[in-house]
């Protein structure tokens, strides 16, 4: 994964979303330290009870606390960045409130724990409404019911304690009966419709959600299920004056469970590994085509769209269709996928998950080495296709080169060996005759002679120059001396060359100024040789017509193949009239 990078609409997704927020040992040690005594200080009134009756719903009341503060604490430790481990392990300290300062005989203690049984309800009911964001409060809907629980703990409580004849309260300055009812039946409502309306809210965002967001909010729906059956304990208690023991019974095991489900959604990329095993083991023969079900399946989010990068910048599928990044405030989020430090493809996804960013990561990678693959497979395919279509030329090449060898033999240096041998024949016969006639055919024998070594020689030097024997520069400068246009030659001192790459070297010459002679329509022409570094490079400029197309002809294709298998590289620079540049670089 590359470093941050914005995409429309204000997604980001990168690698600083998976850093963790680091604290020492002795921090997260500190904490379990301190739940277990608050666990242990919570449950003393059980375990030391001296004789007295204990109800068992008091003990599994407390052991709430702990199993949200043990639960929390790992999330917590395991995802920092997300803050639903956090409110979990507040929601756990928050049950061991009233019960640890039940047990002090101190009239401020006393009025804490009669006033605050039910602070455990804030932050759970953050945790139920934030828990697709990470514990953050985002929208008005979930400020409004907060404020609604805080409202009932900081003020209607309070009241309720000031006017109520609580055993026991301290804080009774002014008991009054009607007041206390009146308080009372606000404090009972006000809970009731922040349960309701959370409830309500879970089931909404439930309704809209796609399968993935489904998914990761089973969690919260759990904890509204939890609430809504408190709410109902509280509703009947209040309209027949009675508490049920089975639905509170039905409510306590249903919070001693919630944790668990709450961890097991914050820590979903663990469970999810089984799928990426397989996803990475089947990423070798991957076809392009499979690619987007096996994300897909890996992810859990069968929605998934996979954009290619184009060379406009926008993104399509494997069908062309073009891919539209989501804006802000969609369902959508965006992962991109680079190689080499630029961007080849993104992977669009449902926003439920980035709250698992360990699992986006994790798919995002094994993108990427898809793609990697494939790009590999491409480039050596390509690459094979280069070098069979190259074995095709040089093989045609060698074929055409010995047709013209056996032509320029039997049309050249053959007939006139043949016509030699008849005039010796008839030498032969006229010196008997006439020894004057024979002088005048032994001088037409040896001109014919003459003219087959000459056209030897130069059928010789198509095949290998005997000039380069004496060094390129040398040779060179023979085929300039032979051009037909005016032709120069620079060429730079420097040790001889291997004896491949100088014949390499000559022929891009001789192909080259042979092709300005017939089609440039030049007035100069230079060929400039030199050494850049481990390459030798050979130029072949002229000031002629240009628009030479490097693939209409045969002569030029030949060149590059001869060039590129001694790994060199051959280019072709021919503007319409600015003239043509053959430039060849060559490993020296």
């Amino acid at each position: 994964m590359a470093s941050d990078t914005a995409f429309p609409g204000g997604q980001v997704h990168g690698t600083h979303r998976f850093a963790r927020v680091g604290h020492g040992p002795v921090f997260w040690l500190l904490f379990w330290v301190v739940a277990l005594a608050a666990e242990f200080g919570a449950l003393l009134p059980v375990l030391f009870s001296n004789g007295a009756p204990v109800e068992a719903i008091d003990v599994a009341f407390r052991l709430i606390g702990g199993s949200f503060a043990a639960c929390g604490l790992i999330a917590w430790r395991r995802r920092p960045d997300n803050h639903s481990g956090l409110l979990m392990t507040i929601t756990g300290f928050a049950f061991f409130v009233s019960p640890l300062l039940s047990q002090l005989d101190w009239p401020p203690a006393q009025v804490v724990a009669l006033w605050l049984p039910d602070l455990w309800v804030l932050p759970f009911v953050l945790l139920v409404l934030t828990f697709l964001t990470g514990g953050r409060v985002r929208t008005t809907t979930d400020r409004v019911l907060a404020g609604a629980v805080l409202l009932e703990l900081a003020v209607l409580a309070p009241l309720f304690l000031l006017f109520g004849g609580v055993p026991g309260n301290p804080l009774a300055l002014w008991p009054h009966e009607r007041t206390a009812e009146i308080v009372d039946v606000a404090q009972r409502a006000t809970l009731l419709a922040a349960v309701a309306g959370t409830a309500a809210v879970v089931a909404l965002r439930w309704r809209s959600a796609s399968t993935p967001g489904r998914r990761a909010l089973v969690p919260g729906v759990a904890g509204a299920a939890c609430l809504l059956l408190f709410g109902w304990l509280l509703a009947a208690q209040f309209l027949t004056g009675e508490k049920s023991m089975l639905l509170l019974w039905i409510g306590v095991c249903s919070l001693l469970t919630v944790p668990t489900a709450f961890l097991a959604g914050l820590l979903r990329s663990r469970l999810a590994r089984g799928g990426l095993a397989d996803l990475f083991r089947g990423l070798r023969t991957l076809q392009p085509d499979d690619l987007r079900g096996a994300l897909a399946k890996a992810l859990g989010d069968p929605d998934l769209v996979v954009g290619y990068a184009t060379t406009s910048g926008a993104y399509t599928d494997l069908d062309g269709s073009p891919v539209t990044l989501p804006g802000a405030g969609t369902s959508q989020s965006v992962a991109g996928v680079e190689r080499d430090g630029s961007r080849v493809a993104v992977l669009v996804y449902d926003r439920s998950l980035d709250d698992d960013p360990e699992l986006v990561d994790a798919v995002t990678a094994a993108a990427t080495i898809a793609l990697e693959n494939q790009h590999l497979h491409t480039e050596a395919r390509r690459r094979l296709a280069e070098v069979e279509h190259s074995r095709e030329r040089i093989i045609a090449a060698g074929d055409a080169e010995r047709r013209r060898i056996e032509r320029n033999l039997h049309d050249g240096a053959q007939q006139g060996l043949v016509t030699l041998a008849m005039q010796l024949s008839l030498i032969q016969r006229q010196i008997r005759r006439d020894p004057t006639d024979a002088e005048q055919l032994v001088t037409s024998a040896s001109d014919q002679l003459a003219r087959s070594l000459a056209e030897l020689r130069e059928l010789a030097r198509g095949i290998h120059p005997a000039a380069l024997d004496q060094g390129l520069d040398v040779a060179l400068e023979a085929l300039a001396t032979r051009s037909a246009v005016p032709a120069t030659v620079e060429y730079a001192a420097g040790p001889r060359l291997p004896q491949p790459i100088e014949f390499a070297a000559y022929f891009v010459a001789s192909e080259a100024l042979a092709n300005v002679a017939k089609h440039a329509r030049a007035g100069v022409v230079t060929v400039r040789v030199r050494r850049d570094g481990p390459m030798a490079v050979i130029e072949i400029a002229d000031d002629g017509v240009g628009g030479v197309d490097p693939a209409a002809g045969s002569g030029l294709r030949g060149l590059t193949d001869r060039v590129e298998a001694l790994r060199g590289h051959l280019t072709v620079v021919s503007p319409a009239g600015g003239g043509t540049v053959v430039r060849a670089e060559l490993p020296a």
